[in-house]
């Protein structure tokens, strides 16, 4: 995650203790402000505060790649850093399928940059697999085959065992939102009945918190929580002030 900032996670604001996240946001992207929001709404003293990258569909063909290349990332974090913010999330999931040494690299970028801690919402996921000491992943994701088939590789790569999958062959990035809370939630109860130690929600656009709290028998992993989770830990925050990210909530910084 690289190194923070020698400032304190939390700083005084206008005699109110404030912490910061910076959140680096995909640019078609609807679901995630909100639901961070949403998320945040029982956490006084925490914000979090989001700067656009520009972000239009999610495939592994033509240019697509090309849109999380480092460059502007660095520059919209920098932007992030003029807020003082106490740590960075890339709140995307590309490294889920460009591979986590990606997301490695962008981070060690942004820390070089900016002195900021930084974290991704795909190292995030990681982490939290680990936490929990899951092996067996079940995967829901609005993506097309090939990119799914890219995330399950990736995952194999880091010693888990893809269980169970389903997505919705949508090339995105703006119609993942357009799926109902009740479709994701049904998905993730199919991969449950096939057996897995976690349920990774995996895509930042996708209406997975509904489900988090629906599916019982297995924890279930939204990226949106995940990310914010994330981020909380690269600030030195504890998760455990934020009651909403539910089975997260219990894995300490």
């Amino acid at each position: 995650m690289g190194n923070a900032r020698t400032e304190r996670p939390e700083a005084r604001d206008g005699g109110l203790s404030a912490l910061r996240l910076g959140m680096l946001t995909p640019s078609s992207n609807t679901v995630l402000e909100p639901a961070t929001y949403a998320l945040l709404a029982d956490a006084p003293g925490i914000t979090a505060h989001f700067q656009r990258l520009r972000v239009l569909s999610i495939t592994l063909e033509g240019g697509s790649t090309g849109q999380f290349d480092p460059a502007p990332m660095v520059a919209a974090a920098q932007m992030l850093a003029d807020a003082k913010v106490h740590a960075i999330c890339w709140n995307g999931t590309s490294g889920s399928w460009l591979g986590l040494d990606a997301d490695r690299a962008l981070c060690g970028a942004i820390t070089a940059a900016t002195g900021l801690a930084c974290t991704t919402a795909t190292l995030a996921l990681h982490d939290a697999l680990r936490a929990l000491g899951a092996r067996r992943i079940g995967l829901v994701t609005p993506y097309l085959a090939s990119v799914q088939g890219a995330i399950l590789a990736n995952l194999r790569a880091e010693g888990f065992t893809p269980a169970a999958e389903r997505h919705l062959e949508d090339p995105g990035n703006y119609s993942f939102a357009e799926h109902a809370p009740d479709l994701v939630t049904r998905l993730a109860r199919e991969v449950a009945a096939e057996g897995c130690d976690a349920i990774a929600i995996h895509c930042t656009n996708f209406r997975g918190l509904a489900a988090a709290a629906a599916v019982t028998g297995v924890p279930v992993l939204d990226s949106v929580a995940v990310a914010l989770w994330g981020a909380l830990r690269a600030a030195g925050a504890e998760p455990a002030r934020v009651a909403g990210l539910g089975p997260l909530a219990r894995l300490a910084a």
